[in-house]
C-alpha cells in the first residue's frame, strides 16, 4: 500500500466525505463512514483533522474552490460585458456539472445551524464565499484593467446574494434557460458598475 503525506490523506478524506454526504446527506455522515469510504482507519481521520467541524469546513472549501473557475486576460476588442459574461458563465457550467455537491453544501448550512457548537461552521461558510467572491471581482476589475464603481465589500455581498439564489433556485427547478437569462442579467449589472477609463 502506497504511504500518503498528511496533506494527501487530507484530500483522500475530504473527497470520500463529499461521496458520502452526496450519497446518504450530511447528517448520516460519521467520521467512520467517512474513513470506510476512503478505505483507511478510523485514526487516520484524527491524524488529518482536529474534528469533524475542521473536515466539514474543508468539504466547503474544496467545493467552492472548484466551482470558481480562474479568471482569463481580457481578449483584444472585447467588450467588459462579454468579459463579465464569459467568467460568470465559465462559472455557472461548474455548478450545472456538479450539481449534486452544490446540493451538500447548502445543507451543510442548514445542519450547521441547527448543531449545537456548529453555527460557526455557517459563519465560516459564508465568509468563505463572501471572500472568493470579493477575489473573483477583484480579478475581474484585474482583468478589464479598471475598477468597480460599487463598494468592493458592498459589491461581492450583492453577487453573493445573486449568485446562491440563482444557484438553490437552480437545483430545485433546473430552468437552464431562466438561470442563463438571471445570469446575463447579472452580468449586465456588473458590466455597468465597471468603472469608466475615460
Amino acid at each position: 500500500m502506497t504511504r500518503l503525506s498528511a496533506d494527501e490523506r487530507r484530500e483522500q478524506l475530504v473527497e470520500a466525505a463529499i461521496r458520502v454526504m452526496i450519497r446518504g446527506g450530511v447528517a448520516r455522515t460519521t467520521t467512520r463512514a467517512v474513513v470506510t469510504e476512503a478505505g483507511v482507519p478510523l485514526g487516520a481521520f484524527h491524524y488529518c483533522f482536529r474534528s469533524k467541524e475542521e473536515l466539514l469546513q474543508s468539504v466547503i472549501e474544496r467545493i467552492t474552490r472548484r466551482t470558481l473557475p480562474p479568471v482569463t486576460a481580457r481578449p483584444e476588442g472585447a467588450t467588459s460585458y462579454e468579459v463579465i459574461h464569459a467568467a460568470l458563465h465559465a462559472y455557472w457550467d461548474r455548478v450545472c456539472e456538479r450539481p449534486a455537491e452544490h446540493l451538500v453544501t447548502y445543507e451543510l448550512t442548514q445542519y450547521a445551524l441547527r448543531e449545537p457548537g456548529l453555527a460557526d461552521l455557517a459563519r465560516k461558510q459564508y465568509q468563505h464565499y463572501l471572500d472568493l467572491n470579493r477575489e473573483h471581482l477583484e480579478a475581474l476589475a484585474r482583468a478589464l484593467g479598471t475598477s468597480w464603481t460599487v463598494d468592493l465589500p458592498v459589491l461581492a455581498r450583492h453577487g453573493l446574494g445573486v449568485l446562491d439564489g440563482l444557484t438553490l433556485n437552480w437545483l430545485i427547478d433546473r430552468d437552464d434557460a431562466q438561470a442563463s437569462a438571471a445570469l446575463d442579467e447579472y452580468a449586465r449589472y456588473l458590466a455597468s458598475v465597471v468603472r469608466d477609463a475615460g
